[in-house]
């Protein structure tokens, strides 16, 4: 669970905090793994209420000069902890309040780091991450007061530093002349489209070599090799797409030279990382059926500890010899397409408890189902509705005073499943409605 070779606290009395510390998070991955029923959120507020105790309990003992040094085996646990509170906040629905936010301002971090460290990235990547920066800047100002401030403070801090990769890294691009954007924009897609290819099952050299065929028309457009306007004038960007160009000719060439396959030293690091990403997008499409959230603190551990084994950012072997070029790339493709997996997962998580999520996805099933209907000119008869309309009120009949109950409880989530449930009534009404204005007309 913990990162290797952490120090343990230099000072003694830190040590009860850990040890309580590590009380919690065992309960806390106990939650998790219970399959047996849902998740509460009567079963998680102590424990929340928990953490924060102990983190007021460490701010009293740490200076500001303290909290400069290197981190110890207490504030990975610590750290564990409020990941795993996180997630738990996502799985009972309370997506919209500040604890739940930790989780993602990591994971977006994370992956503002490995963009910044790779150096290409298009301006659609940064603008859903800013987008997802200014919702998160909403929720923990919504529930500033109604959490601790410790906390509060711990997640303004991390917003702040995601904000100031996000800008470092939108600065990047500001060169960009508008023609050389969309020529960027595919060349960063072609790029991760053959780092894709090397990690496929099975490696089609003409799936790469049919990449290298839109290089050669991206080729084609440069003049003595820069990228001009209609005047001759070489463009401004031309310094950032042109060495772009140049990485993925070497990169394609590289991957149809190796043919998927990696260098033994990095065999074992790269089947881990494979299974992890494959079973990260089985995930992402069956989110809606098999996701709780509190599953992907597994893949986040697991992808946090392989990535900081790297040494000077690069992965080395047993005998602290780095891996060549085209092994580096495949592992850190790897990371980085399983981080942006997390990531999507997170931000689609819906503001619904696990206890009433069977009912929300028929809900969205049905809503998709009835506006998809409408979109092909509606029903000729109002008989062609009764299936919807027999669904929607089995529906409402399980709700007690307009509540949706699992039990003796009352799950979070009924806005969101009780706004859904109005919007399939509002389209069976108008799809009945157009059926009777045809009636009257004819």
């Amino acid at each position: 669970m913990d990162s290797p070779a952490v120090p343990v606290p230099l000072d003694p009395q830190e040590q009860p905090i850990l040890d309580s510390l590590l009380r919690i998070r065992d309960k806390l991955l106990l939650l998790k793994q219970d399959k047996s029923s849902y998740i509460k959120s009567r079963d998680v507020l102590p424990l929340y209420e928990d953490v924060i105790t102990q983190v007021e309990a460490l701010n009293a003992i740490r200076n500001e000069q303290d909290r400069l040094q290197p981190h110890n085996r207490l504030d990975y646990v610590l750290d564990d902890c409020f990941q795993l509170i996180s997630l738990l906040f996502l799985t009972v629905g309370r997506n919209n309040e500040a604890p739940a936010t930790y989780s993602l301002a990591t994971t977006v971090q994370r992956l503002l780091d490995h963009l910044e460290e790779a150096g290409f990235y298009s301006s659609k990547d940064l603008e859903s991450i800013s987008k997802t920066l200014g919702n998160m800047r909403q929720t923990i100002e919504r529930s500033r007061d109604a959490h601790s401030p410790h906390l509060v403070t711990l997640l303004d801090s991390r917003l702040t530093r995601c904000q100031k990769s996000l800008d470092r890294l939108f600065k990047g691009l500001e060169t960009l002349s508008p023609e050389l954007v969309p020529v960027h924009e595919t060349l960063v897609s072609i790029l991760r489209s053959t780092s894709a290819a090397n990690t496929r099952s099975k490696f089609s050299s003409s799936e790469v070599k049919e990449l290298q065929e839109r290089l050669k028309e991206i080729d084609a457009q440069t003049k003595d090799g820069n990228f001009v306007g209609p005047d001759g004038e070489i463009l401004a960007g031309n310094d950032v797409v042109k060495p772009l160009l140049e990485r993925c000719w070497r990169w394609t060439e590289l991957v149809l030279e190796r043919k998927g396959v990696i260098d033994e030293r990095f065999k074992e690091q790269y089947s881990r990382l494979l299974e992890i990403r494959n079973q990260l997008e089985k995930l992402s499409v069956t989110q809606a059926w098999s996701l709780r959230e509190t599953d992907l603190f597994q893949f986040q551990r697991k992808l946090d500890r392989i990535d900081e084994t790297r040494v000077n950012g690069n992965f080395v072997d047993a005998t602290g010899q780095p891996a060549d070029l085209h092994a580096q790339r495949t592992l850190l493709y790897l990371i980085r397409r399983s981080y942006g997996y997390i990531y999507g997962l997170l931000i689609s998580s819906e503001p619904v408890s696990e206890a009433l999520l069977p009912i929300y996805n028929q809900l969205q099933t049905l809503r998709r189902c009835l506006l998809e209907v409408k979109e092909n000119g509606g029903v000729s008869t109002a008989r062609e509705l009764y299936p919807y309309s027999m669904k929607l009120n089995s529906i409402d009949n399980m709700r007690v005073d307009g509540k949706f109950y699992v039990g003796n409880d009352i799950p979070e989530g009924q806005a969101s499943v009780n706004a859904l449930l109005a919007e399939c009534y509002d389209l069976c009404y108008e799809l009945r409605a157009a059926v009777d204005e045809d009636k009257e007309r004819e």
